[in-house]
């Protein structure tokens, strides 16, 4: 099998999942996490033939505090989902509100929604927002050159040792060790 080449094959389901950080004020800023599912071709469910449609369509907007990356507020949308039940699950996430996004986020989330309604697609999609938040907080931090930019503290805490690029021993941590006296790791 060649995964290289083109395929003839019908295309069935599409997911996509876009993530984006929007300024909102001085203290805070919105990130908001879309999940759409898409089945392209007629499927069979308990019998029942269902045409081409969105199967799951959720959105999540995340108010977080720029000081703590804590989650001042939380939202759940779903415009499309695939079982009336589906919608019981759109309060799940409030039990998050408070929680800082840091590492050891992602176990902390499942801890707390285990004892509580929870949807996977929801789940993911939260998860798959998490470094965004990082992300966002960067260039938040970095928007203007008279700004001090990211604290040293936020690159060993969040970045060191997560990628390639940012790996203890690289060229990278270096410079901030170089350019930061106080920086350690």
């Amino acid at each position: 099998m060649n995964l290289d080449s083109q395929h003839k094959e019908k295309k069935m389901h599409t997911r996509n999942i876009e993530i984006s950080t929007y300024e909102y004020d001085e203290e805070n800023i919105i990130v908001k996490g879309v999940l759409k599912d898409d089945n392209l071709i007629p499927t069979y469910v308990l019998g029942e033939k269902r045409q081409p449609r969105t199967v799951h369509h959720m959105i999540i907007r995340m108010l977080i505090e720029f000081s703590s990356l804590k989650i001042k507020e939380i939202k759940v949308e779903m415009p499309g989902f695939p079982h009336d039940e589906c919608f019981e699950t759109a309060k799940s996430l409030d039990a998050i509100k408070g929680l800082k996004v840091a590492p050891g986020f992602t176990s902390k989330v499942i801890k707390i929604l285990d004892e509580s309604k929870r949807c996977l697609h929801l789940r993911m999609l939260l998860f798959a927002m998490a470094p965004v938040v990082i992300q966002g907080y960067w260039v938040n931090s970095t928007k203007k050159p008279d700004e001090a930019g990211v604290p040293p503290e936020m690159i060993k805490d969040y970045l060191m040792d997560t990628c390639w690029v940012w790996r203890k021993d690289g060229p990278l941590v270096k410079q901030f060790k170089q350019r930061f006296k106080h920086f350690s790791s």
